[in-house]
């Protein structure tokens, strides 16, 4: 039996407490212990390293089990590859495949702000013969090596870090290479098939932590908008239970949805919005999404038609949202639903108010004696004061049925409706002149045809309307035989035809709206202006005849007639106003002034 030698046993004691290579190699042990206990030192040590990239990779893989902030997983591999590695500097980059660049996203051990900043090209670089071939690569100085494309900013920035050997591995999603993972030394070095293989698992995990983060926000954003979605439908659906109306529904969409709302009817006017003002939607966009049923992209904003079946109701608009989730694009063409069903209610609404208006303005316009107290009271449940001043409107045109005007002139009256085959407005005022030029003028430009407005009051209660429909239906008839189509005035705003023609006549304001110039300057000075007129068209024009009449001199005549021109204005001997004048001139006889002579 051999006994083992104090050298051997001075070698083993050395291998147990962990003496290094160096320390093995100068020990004095004949034979081939030596050599021996150092390849037992190097299998020891490999074990070492294995177990300890082993621990790396498991704590690796227990932080993305416990994921919550994908940066401090990509941290964490990068500082592990550099330490497992034993390197200077490691980092990894990230594909931006839109833009075309790859950045650089986590570094552990730089001391450049050049090379921590640095932003380079597709393919350019030792990362980019990595995207390229989806595979490791190693170079052991890299100034020296030409096997890739250098370019000056890389140059630049790794010569700033003093990197020369180094080591990078693809982060891989499928067939997709995402970034690129390194492990550099500040000086030249040779990579082992270990170490490539280990920086690799750790690019395998950043990959996992990179496409974890990305599932977990879809599935955040997913959940978030199905969040929005129910307290949206929550919120419409409070809206139409409460009687909520086109406005309500714009401010709850915008508001859940982050943007600007607006809301169109079929002609592209606006009826609601939230947030900044909208145009209207291109119609080839409104059609579209009609025919698909969806809401769809125009430009920068999402239209979605509004319809009930076939019938077009008009459009939505949201702007401020580049892209719709399909929870948010659901959400949005949910609220086109609503706003068709609450344009149909509201239409329900009108029609049947329309035909309740329409009773009682038929019964006014009838019955006016039969019962007026509860007329009033029928009014004053629809808003209409009739014991207050109002002025009677019959507008006609020949080419727009009497819907549809009924549908534009509602907006001048508080109580409208057809009857007897003419649309007929009552709107509170005391001047029946103003309302009906006014609605002639924008009712003729909205239906693009002329549209013609009689008026008369005003009228206080029953009676009296039904009296002043009578003489707004004259007037209107007066306007339409005169040649007036698409004027509006009342029977004083027509003149002596006016007075002709209302049963009520204002013949003093006729004479003091044709005279009044004249019968002032006589009151003022105590001239004979107006016995002066009488005389002149009792004599045919006559001067000579008007001269005797009045017994002063012909130059008198002349000179009188000549104030009374400046008074009245140019033109006043024309037919239609000496017309005029003369029945101003007869009335006010009749009323005590100077009569003809």
């Amino acid at each position: 039996m051999t006994l083992v030698s104090d050298e051997v046993l001075q070698l083993l004691d050395l291998l147990a407490s962990g003496a290094s290579g160096e320390q093995l190699a100068r020990a004095r042990v004949p034979g081939n212990a030596t050599e021996l206990a150092l390849r037992i030192h190097a299998t020891l040590d490999r074990h070492r390293r294995r177990e300890a990239e082993l621990v790396a990779l498991f704590e690796t893989a227990s932080d993305l089990a416990r994921l919550r902030d994908p940066d401090a997983v990509l941290r964490s591999i990068v500082h592990r590859a550099r330490t497992l590695l034993r390197v200077d500097v490691s980092y990894l980059s990230l594909n931006d495949e839109e833009a075309g660049r790859t950045y650089m996203r986590v570094t552990d051990g730089s001391v450049s702000k050049l090379f921590q900043e640095v932003t380079l090209g597709m393919g350019e670089g030792l990362g980019g013969l990595v995207a390229q071939t989806s595979r490791p690569s190693a170079t052991r100085d890299y100034f020296a090596d030409a096997r890739f494309r250098h370019t000056s900013p890389i140059d630049l920035a790794v010569r700033d870090e003093g990197l020369r050997g180094i080591l990078g591995v693809p982060l891989a999603l499928g067939e997709q290479v995402i970034g690129v993972l390194y492990a550099s030394d500040r000086t030249p070095r040779e990579f082992t098939p270990d170490e490539v293989a280990l920086l690799s698992s750790l690019a395998d995990h950043a990959a996992i932590a990179l496409d974890n983060a990305r599932l977990l926000a879809e599935i955040s954003a997913h959940s978030e908008s199905l969040h929005r979605a129910e307290e949206a439908h929550d919120r419409l659906m409070d809206l139409v239970l409460r009687g909520g109306d086109v406005p309500d529904v714009a401010g709850a969409v915008a508001e859940v949805l982050h943007g600007s709302i607006a809301l169109f009817d079929a002609t592209g006017e606006c009826l609601a919005r939230s947030g900044d003002p909208l145009p209207a939607p291109p119609a080839e966009a409104v059609t579209t999404s009609r025919e698909a049923g969806r809401a769809v992209a125009a430009g920068a904003v999402w239209v979605c038609a509004v319809q009930a079946g076939p019938e077009p109701l008009g459009s939505i608009v949201l702007s401020g949202r580049d892209v719709l989730v399909d929870a948010d694009r659901r959400l949005f063409e949910r609220a086109a639903v609503v706003t068709g069903l609450l344009l149909m209610l509201r239409r329900s609404v009108a029609k049947a108010e329309d035909e309740v208006r329409g009773e009682l303005l038929t019964d006014l316009l009838t019955a006016p004696g039969r019962n007026p107290g509860a007329l009033l009271a029928r009014a004053r449940r629809l808003g209409v004061q009739l014991t207050e001043p109002h002025v009677v409107l019959i507008a006609h045109a020949d080419t727009v049925s009497r819907r549809r005007l009924l549908a534009a002139a509602s907006r001048y009256a508080t109580l409208a409706g057809v009857h007897a085959e003419q649309v007929v407005l009552l709107a509170q005022a005391k001047d029946p002149d103003a309302p009906a030029a006014r609605a002639a003028a924008e009712l003729s430009s909205t239906m693009d045809t002329p549209v013609t407005v009689g008026a008369a009051g005003p009228a206080v209660g029953p009676v009296e309307i039904a009296a002043a429909h009578a003489e707004a239906e004259r007037c209107l008839r007066a306007l339409l035989t005169l040649g007036r189509a698409g004027e509006g005035a009342s029977s004083r705003g027509l003149g002596f035809l006016g007075v002709l023609l209302g049963d009520r006549g204002d013949v003093g304001g006729f004479v003091r709206q044709t005279l009044g110039p004249v019968l002032d300057y006589d009151d003022r000075r105590g001239t004979e202006l107006v016995r002066t007129l009488n005389a002149y068209f009792a004599a045919g024009g006559n001067l000579t005849r008007a001269k005797e009449a009045l017994h002063v001199h012909v130059n008198t005549v002349v000179q009188r007639l000549e104030r009374i021109g400046v008074l009245l204005g140019e033109g006043w001997q024309t037919p239609t106003r000496a017309l005029e004048i003369q029945l101003a001139l007869r009335l006010h006889a009749l009323s005590g002034g100077p009569a003809w002579p």
